[in-house]
């Protein structure tokens, strides 16, 4: 493994710059970025408001999308020049699962930022289930298994029990599976010939734009789902759900989010990405520092209308270090959401793994693939070299301080400690092939799906 990565970092051309540190030659100056309307996309917002594009000589229109395939395809045909992507969608793009280009990052959006709610009547079939405090709250974080027996009844009454995610090769796609799997529920399989997801599952996932998740819950449709902020917290603030774990709380400071742009792209604007790449770090320092203190003027600039949309309250909840469960039980979350610190906005090799072991675990990848395919489609689709690049031109100009940037990492994280992870399982981007054949539920080496069926 040390010498293939060591074979990408060499073979991996920095992007080249013709000028100085104080001034880029832009190939194209006016961009069209696109979003969804989900408070992690702030570094965007944030960019734009504050200037940081027009400080490196870009004029950039940001465009809300009705949903992530009309974003990736949008992307994909050049209608818009990048976007807030969903991690997977540059993987999955790239390795050819749904619609196949090749997508990169040189920006990693965020951490963490996501989190699973129940509507109201499910949350009072799991309480019994939900070991308490001393104060009588309940216990977080709360794990699936206090959910089976609610599933369990479903399926003797022959119901369908249905909770949405936001895209099949989404984070909340992978948490939420993650979640129910570490509480001893079958959360489904996909197939060549289904890809539904929905292969001998306890669980049955579907699709739901973020925005729609807390109405389409409302309606009985689905009976809970996993999902960006602020659709959580709109829940609580509406009433009509709770939110039974955060993802912090499932995987301690995990990947979220990225910045997508062709691979096309990139090759013909070098310049122009190495600007965008700066506007973006600038963003993502801004909305961390000084202990979050600029979050309240962060969340003005996501609840306007061509944002986010959602009331100041209900952004402010989460994006400020609070997050609420039962309508009342305020907790402090003060890494909830995590733009900058802790090397969030890095591109790293191990975070791309992560997600390619999570296809290879519901069958999205059919077949079992050895770890250095998962380390070289990781550095096809991830570039810490563009980053670092850019981080440097940050620092050279006095916008950054050297010591925040991981200039001589390997574009691995060190191991996830068990205790960080809701099943108690290490993960290690290292041995890919190793973690997926420690999870008890998921696919292993040598097994694929076949029509309704496991085989190997």
């Amino acid at each position: 493994m040390k010498k293939t990565i060591a074979i990408l970092l060499a073979t991996s051309s920095l992007m080249a710059t013709t000028a100085s540190a104080e001034f880029l030659e832009l190939e194209k100056e006016d961009l069209t970025l696109g979003f969804i309307k989900l408070t992690d996309m702030a570094p965007l917002a944030v960019a734009y408001e504050l200037g940081y594009f027009e400080d490196e000589g870009l004029f950039v229109t940001l465009e809300a999308q009705a949903n992530w395939k009309v974003l990736l395809d949008g992307v994909i045909s050049g209608q818009l020049d990048g976007a807030h992507m969903l991690a997977g969608q540059p993987l999955a793009a790239t390795i050819g699962y749904g619609t196949e280009a090749h997508i990169i990052t040189p920006f990693s959006m965020d951490l963490n930022g996501n989190a699973i709610t129940v509507s109201n009547e499910i949350w009072d079939e799991m309480k019994p289930n939900v070991p308490l405090m001393d104060d009588g709250r309940p216990q977080h974080p709360i794990s699936a298994s206090a959910l089976a027996p609610v599933v369990e009844d479903y399926k003797d009454r022959g119901e369908p029990f249905n909770m949405g995610m936001v895209f099949p090769v989404s984070t909340h796609n992978y948490e939420i599976r993650y979640w129910l799997a570490a509480g001893g529920l079958e959360p489904g399989y996909y197939s060549p010939q289904d890809i539904s997801g929905q292969i001998a599952a306890d669980v049955l996932l579907s699709v739901t734009p973020p925005p729609q998740m807390p109405s389409t819950m409302e309606a009985g449709t689905i009976f809970g789902y996993a999902v960006g902020e602020p659709w959580n917290q709109q829940a609580v603030f509406k009433g009509i759900g709770v939110p039974v774990i955060t993802d912090y709380d499932m995987w301690k400071n995990n990947p979220e989010k990225v910045f997508g742009i062709t691979a096309a792209f990139a090759e013909v604007n070098p310049n122009t990405t190495l600007a965008l790449t700066k506007a973006l770090i600038r963003a993502a320092i801004w909305l961390d520092e000084n202990d979050n203190a600029n979050r309240p003027e962060a969340v003005e600039m996501l609840a306007r209308p061509e944002y986010v949309g959602a009331d100041y309250e209900v952004i402010a909840n989460s994006m400020t270090g609070f997050f609420e469960f039962e309508k009342g039980d305020v907790r402090p979350a003060p890494d909830f959401n995590v733009f900058f610190r802790y090397n969030a906005t890095y591109p790293f090799y191990s975070d791309a793994i992560w997600y390619l072991t999570q296809m290879r675990r519901w069958g999205q990848i059919a077949d079992t693939m050895p770890d250095a395919w998962y380390f070289e489609t990781a550095a096809e689709v991830y570039r810490p070299d563009i980053y670092l690049e850019a981080a440097r031109l940050l620092v050279d100009e006095g916008m950054a301080n050297e010591a925040d940037f991981p200039w001589d990492s390997d574009g691995f994280k060190a191991a996830t400690p068990a205790a960080d992870i809701i099943d108690g399982i290490e993960y290690d981007g290292r041995a890919p092939n190793a973690y997926i054949d420690s999870l008890p539920i998921g696919l292993k080496s040598g097994q694929t799906v076949v029509d309704s069926e496991i085989q190997g």
